[in-house]
């Protein structure tokens, strides 16, 4: 479908058009997006993906193009949180009919929710492609470490961990039946330090300007600030850092698939895509920045990963290129309603009936992440026909969170 809903047509000078790819979107995120687009760095229009719902700082589902400026709030402190998917050999027929073992054996290689790996050497190798980057970024931030309990050693052992809310490991089914480990996470305990750092940054910066930003979240870094190479630097990290870490917990998965199932190569290249971050792009005549807050590059032929939730279908997709989403699309199925009112309404009953048939949690930890919390991923597909084509469709048969 093509753009169902644009904000701002008629707009006066200095406010640009948000173009919205759904006709539902809460009066909240509408409020954020028109605040967005009043910014003077926004180049042409903002983008709103189907799965727009509202977010801290920025809409998410938002694609942000914007001039020699980037808002450190919008990119947001799950820097570089995105999906990870790779296809095995391996067929249905040939996973356990009890898939408890597997799910568990998975838990035990990959630390979950607060959990970390316990030697300091545990992902040497990765680590050792991180560590100049990290040296720098502490020397020139000792702020830092004052975020984090033993600095050096959160960052390290955290490589290769899910964390929680709605980080996940899957093992997925195609509609060949072949076998897919599909997860999503991000930078971890170090990025959420290096977001709320800048972010505080943006505002002392600003904090002259205030009275001119329609939200103190939208503060933001202009070349030239003395903020904004240090800014540049830290968030190429913590993107390369989310990546790095998704690559070590696929091979962790892979390795416990090894131990516990039949021999199986790979039948595909990983797709790797962070769906919070920001890259230098062109658009519309002009070199920008693109900040996509819950959005992936869905450049012409790129495959991508768009997830739903825990008891929903995920697909696999390749771009089309699409200019006024800034070649974007969504990047989930996105949330319908706040944890905290998924939390009131939903029981653990209602979580136990929404998953069947899938080894998962089922307990009331997990209650916020109930598939009736999010938006139908069906509809979210339909409405942006425009921006991608599905590859493939997986459903999950084991579903691991934090």
């Amino acid at each position: 479908m093509p753009v169902k809903m644009v904000l701002n047509s008629n707009a006066p000078p200095g406010t640009v058009p948000v173009k919205i790819y759904t006709e539902e979107v809460e009066p909240a995120a509408l409020q954020q997006l028109k605040n967005i687009a009043q910014l003077p760095i926004v180049h042409s229009h903002v983008a709103a993906m189907p799965d727009v719902h509202l977010g801290k700082g920025a809409t998410v589902g938002s694609v942000i193009p914007t001039v020699s400026a980037i808002i450190p709030a919008a990119v947001g402190v799950d820097i570089g949180c995105g999906m990870n998917a790779v296809r095995t050999s391996l067929h249905a027929n040939q996973l356990p009919d009890n898939l408890k073992p597997l799910r568990d054996a998975i838990e035990v290689k990959v630390p979950v929710g607060f959990g970390r790996h316990k030697m300091i050497n545990a992902r040497e190798a990765a680590c050792k492609h991180l560590a100049p980057g990290a040296e720098r970024l502490f020397d020139k931030h000792p702020e830092l470490l004052k975020k984090l309990r033993q600095p050096q050693q959160t960052w390290v052992t955290q490589l290769g961990t899910l964390g929680g809310g709605n980080h996940f490991i899957e093992i997925c089914i195609d509609e060949s039946n072949a076998v897919w480990v599909m997860l999503h996470s991000g930078s971890r305990g170090i990025g959420n330090a290096i977001g709320q750092h800048f972010i505080q940054l943006a505002r002392k910066d600003m904090a002259g300007h205030m009275h001119n930003l329609p939200d103190r979240d939208l503060a933001y870094f202009s070349e030239g600030n003395s903020h904004f190479d240090d800014y540049i630097e830290a968030v190429n990290w913590a993107q390369e850092y989310a990546r790095v870490n998704r690559q070590e917990m696929i091979k962790l998965v892979l390795g416990c698939l090894r131990e516990h199932l039949p021999e199986f190569t790979l039948t595909s290249e990983a797709i790797n895509c962070h769906h919070n971050y920001v890259v230098r792009e062109q658009h519309f005549g002009r070199d920008v920045f693109v900040t996509r807050k819950g959005a992936i590059s869905a450049q012409r032929d790129q495959l991508g990963i768009i997830p739903g939730s825990m008891g929903a279908k995920s697909f696999i997709v390749r771009g089309r290129g699409n200019a006024d989403s800034f070649c974007s699309c969504a990047h989930g199925a996105g949330r319908k309603m706040s944890r905290t009112a998924a939390r009131k309404r939903f029981t653990r009953g209602d979580l136990e009936e929404q998953t069947r048939g899938i080894q998962c949690r089922k307990d009331s930890g997990v209650i916020d992440e109930i598939p009736a919390a999010y938006k139908d991923i069906d509809q979210v597909m339909q409405n942006q026909s425009d921006l991608v084509d599905v590859v493939h469709t997986l459903r999950q048969v084991i579903c691991i969170k934090g």
